[in-house]
């Protein structure tokens, strides 16, 4: 048989078996989306407002898919019209699904329907069949979820908490009122909820991450960060991290991420780290929201930052903004979306030499509470974090933050992880939590004592002071890793920043959590250094350098390295084995290791079988790395 036609007979048999969301596009190794809200879908009536927005948007970025909302804001769609511009959009080779966003009126802070109210619940039903009989897949977008407090919704409640009745309302209301309903009208849609960017508040508004999971065809990750001095104050790590945990709660079923234009008011580099973030969890497909803002937020000089002037940088404004030619015409950017289509082609280059995203695992059950969001902070201070909902053995080392207290049985898991040679390593939230039960493996304390801390000793000094939690325990039983005061060296008192105690074959660390989680940057680079390499474990690899420079490790022997400082640092990477080079991943270039001396102490300085490696990155700039 001619080989050619043997393998289009082989990639015919195998393609009903790849899965939707892995189909070959314009990039390599993801598909790149977006999505048009309901409002301007109907605007779309206008043939030359389609066309424009389109030649705007497909001349400046590469496109794979669209997303069509078929409702929003108690507005639906005309079926006409929704068909029309279905139509379009098919024509030019795109995949085309579907959206629905469940608000009755988002300018009066974001009112959901009231799934008390049975007209309203008769609505949404209404709407599912509606999108179902015009897609095979629909995305419901982030506000499948109760806000609402009415009569009827107090009524409803009756003596539960209101997070107790909205986890229950909504996984029923997702179940009978949008799945099932959409498959009786077609069998074969795929229905896809969307979750947003504030998973550690989901609960209290019915977002249930336990049982929606499980009856939704999949998910879709909100990974905006956005600007953290805005109303959520979420850390540029979230972008990767969220990934990670809701890939956790339902491996090979998070569809993908979703960015938007939110902090492009910062630079060009803001935007960007948000999509490459993204990509680098290894997740399948992007949308970038949405349609409009590709076609109509301009390019600013603004939105080129000074440390841009340095060069060097792994996003480039100035190539961004250049003149190219595509199909024989010359055309000058005009909107982010030719940041984007940058962004993500470059991304491409190196997520494929990339395996599978490996990290410090940290156990938060469902619908847990306390230390809100604190693994963002520490993946900025260079740990790499890998949230699970579900208590995990075979790890080295497992980080417990307050959120673990929810988990009754936590302090027999601990035990059971420490006896089988385990570290456990707590937060000072955690501690204060489970004090009492935890004196079984070491009697340690953490009140509401504090102290105003800048000193680290050896480890170095904060250019600010910071307010820290006091942990107490009894010398000689437990023992300061690294240790803090005002001052510290020659001074009158410290405190623990990181205490070690050992239990059966394992060992008890506790990390001391500042008040305000932002002065973990304030940690001096010597202290970090220290926590990054007790944490590294799991990981075979640990930075040295400075805070807000992350490290993302994989399971073959590659890495990340990105720097989310506004200038350039100084970094080491120690590898916690013998290896003969480090390479650049898209360049080849080998990168030797330097010369140390090694320490006799397990905690502080280097090992004999390490190696270390000098590396320096821009402002806002990354390296793929392999060993």
């Amino acid at each position: 048989m001619n080989r050619n036609l043997f393998r289009t007979i082989l990639l015919a048999a195998l393609l009903p078996l790849m899965p939707c969301h892995m189909t070959a596009g314009k990039y390599q190794n993801f598909k790149v989306s977006t999505y048009i809200r309901a409002q301007d879908v109907a605007r779309m009536e206008d043939e030359q407002f389609l066309k424009n927005t389109w030649e705007t948007v497909s001349s400046q970025v590469d496109l794979d898919k669209i997303y069509l909302e078929t409702h929003r804001d108690a507005f639906t769609v005309p079926e006409k019209t929704l068909l029309k511009v279905k139509k379009f959009f098919l024509s030019k080779g795109l995949e085309v699904g579907g959206g629905i966003t469940f608000t009755r009126s988002e300018p009066t802070d974001f009112e959901t329907y009231s799934y008390a109210r049975e007209n309203e619940r008769q609505q949404v039903k209404e709407i599912s069949e509606f999108t179902a009989k015009h897609f095979d897949d629909f995305i419901l977008d982030d506000f499948f979820f109760i806000d609402l407090k009415n009569d009827d919704e107090i009524a409803a409640k009756g003596d539960k908490s209101w997070t107790e009745y909205r986890l229950r309302l909504m996984a029923d209301a997702g179940r009978e009122l949008v799945v099932n309903p959409a498959k009786a009208v077609n069998p074969k849609v795929k229905v896809i909820i969307k979750y947003p960017n504030w998973y550690d508040h989901f609960h209290g508004l019915g977002f249930n991450l336990e049982e929606e999971p499980t009856y939704f065809d999949g998910l879709w990750t909100g990974t905006e960060t956005r600007d953290p001095a805005s109303a959520q104050h979420l850390q540029n790590y979230l972008s990767y991290n969220i990934i990670r945990y809701f890939d956790n709660i339902a491996p090979g079923r998070n569809y993908g991420g979703w960015v938007d234009a939110g902090g492009i008011h910062m630079s060009m580099d803001r935007y960007a780290e948000q999509l490459h973030l993204t990509m680098l969890a290894r997740t399948p497909e992007i949308i970038l929201w949405n349609y409009m803002q590709l076609a109509e937020v301009k390019i600013a000089p603004n939105m080129r930052a000074l440390w841009q002037n340095a060069g060097g940088n792994s996003f480039r404004y100035d190539d961004m903004v250049a003149p190219y030619t595509k199909n024989g015409k010359t055309i000058t950017p005009t909107t982010m979306a030719r940041f984007a289509h940058h962004t993500l082609h470059q991304t491409d280059q190196l997520v494929g030499k990339l395996g599978n995203p490996i990290g410090l695992v940290s156990y938060k059950p469902y619908h847990s509470s306390g230390e809100e969001f604190l693994q963002n902070y520490l993946g900025m201070i260079g740990l790499p974090m890998d949230m699970h909902p579900q208590w995990k053995e075979g790890q080295k080392q497992i980080l417990l933050t307050e959120q673990a207290a929810k988990d009754p049985q936590i302090t027999e898991k601990i035990k059971r992880h420490l006896k089988n040679g385990g570290d456990v390593i707590i937060t000072t939230g955690l501690l204060k939590a489970i004090h009492e039960p935890l004196a079984d493996v070491c009697e340690l304390y953490c009140g509401d004592l504090k102290a105003i801390v800048n000193d680290f000793g050896w480890h170095g000094k904060s250019e600010r002071e910071f307010i820290i939690p006091q942990v107490k325990y009894f010398t000689n039983d437990a023992w300061e890793v690294v240790s803090a005061g005002r001052p510290l060296t020659g001074g009158v008192s410290g405190y623990p920043i990181l205490l070690r105690d050992t239990y059966s074959k394992g060992i008890l660390f506790v990390l001391t959590i500042p008040d305000d989680f932002g002065n973990l940057y304030d940690y001096p680079a010597g202290a970090l250094n220290t926590i990054r390499k007790v944490m590294s474990k799991d990981t075979g690899a640990y930075i040295e350098g400075p805070s807000k420079v992350a490290l993302f490790p994989y399971d073959n022997k590659t890495m990340v390295v990105e720097n989310f400082n506004d200038e350039a640092v100084s970094l080491r990477v120690v590898i916690n084995n013998k290896v003969s080079a480090l390479r650049n991943l898209l360049t080849g270039e080998q990168i030797k290791p330097v010369e140390v001396q090694y320490s006799r102490y397990r905690f502080f300085g280097y090992d004999e079988g390490q190696t270390v490696f000098n590396l320096s990155l821009p402002a806002h700039s990354y390296i793929g790395l392999g060993y």
